[in-house]
């Protein structure tokens, strides 16, 4: 089998497969900083995979066909024979691989971009008709009925919460809320976000791509928590939680939704329920960060070093 072939492989493997290895996996939740950066290392492997293997299959009977010299004659010799010499048709497939998953990855790009940005620039009008500041609260009031917290990431951040939430939450209760979406922002968390809705959009008929920004999401919320409970009791954190459930809203979002009405729709009840049970138990923390960081690092290289494994093998 062809380098091109394996790196498809490889993508197809991790792309469909993923999913369900990472249902199983307990250490996630444990470590969900290292989980969702394992997550979207995964995710990004698949179409960096589908770029190199179109690279792979197209590049002997391009790049490796020139004569520069007796020396490196050789040496093309040895990588033409080591990537194998594919023919006119397979080559033209390569490169059609090549073209199609770079064009997406720019289209997908340029359609997250605007959708994102058109909806912050929304918000942010939204906010600036509607937004208030109340004496001793480090965030912007909206009046709406609806229970809601959210933090607006950008060039000039800022935590919402609704009149509804205010009326609701204890003064405790409130404090952790907010803490949780400060943490958001200190953390970048919107970044990965960002990172997990884009490779989303780029392949979404794979599942481990579609999945990617709710398992995201879902394990940012969980390190939100954890930051916020170094300065807040994590049963007032639990608390608060299991007060918005109950009324039907939701708190805890990193990304705004286009409009009010959208944050006070209820979550899924699952996640809820999962972050309340970590608050009221908290996990061991993971031992080995740093083997699970390598491991990170190792799934984000991986398809690189099977596209160069057979040249320095060659060359050697």
């Amino acid at each position: 089998m062809t380098v091109g072939g394996v790196l498809i492989l490889y993508a197809a493997l991790v792309g469909f497969a993923g999913p369900l290895a990472l249902r199983r996996a307990a250490w996630p939740v444990r470590a969900p900083r290292l989980g969702a950066a394992a997550v979207l290392a995964a995710a990004w492997t698949v179409p960096i995979a589908l770029v190199l293997a179109g690279v792979t299959i197209a590049l002997p009977a391009s790049a490796l066909s020139a004569d520069l010299g007796q020396l490196i004659g050789a040496c093309l010799h040895r990588l033409r024979a080591a990537y194998g010499t594919p023919t006119g048709g397979i080559v033209t497939a390569g490169q059609v691989l090549l073209v199609a998953v770079v064009v997406r990855i720019g289209w997908a790009a340029g359609q997250v971009a605007h959708r994102r940005r058109t909806e912050s620039r929304r918000h942010r009008l939204l906010l600036r008709l509607a937004g208030r500041r109340r004496a001793h609260l480090s965030a912007l009031v909206v009046d709406h009925p609806g229970a809601a917290a959210y933090s607006l990431a950008g060039r000039h951040s800022a935590i919402v919460v609704t009149s509804g939430a205010i009326e609701l939450l204890t003064e405790p209760q409130l404090g952790a809320v907010l803490a949780h979406e400060k943490a958001h922002l200190v953390a970048r968390h919107h970044r990965r976000q960002a990172a997990a809705a884009l490779v989303a959009a780029v392949l979404p008929v794979v599942p481990l791509l579609r999945e990617a920004p709710a398992r995201v999401g879902r394990l940012l919320e969980m390190d939100a928590d954890e930051l916020a409970s170094e300065r807040h009791e994590p049963r007032v954190l639990a608390s608060a939680l299991v007060a918005v459930t109950g009324a039907g809203s939701r708190l805890g979002l990193a990304n705004p939704p286009p409009a009010i009405a959208t944050t006070t729709a209820a979550g899924p009840a699952a996640d809820a329920v999962a972050r309340i049970h970590r608050l009221l138990r908290p996990p061991e923390h993971l031992r080995r960060h740093t083997l699970t960081r390598a491991a990170v690092v190792g799934l984000t290289i991986a398809p690189l070093l099977l596209a160069t494994a057979p040249a320095l093998v060659a060359l050697q």
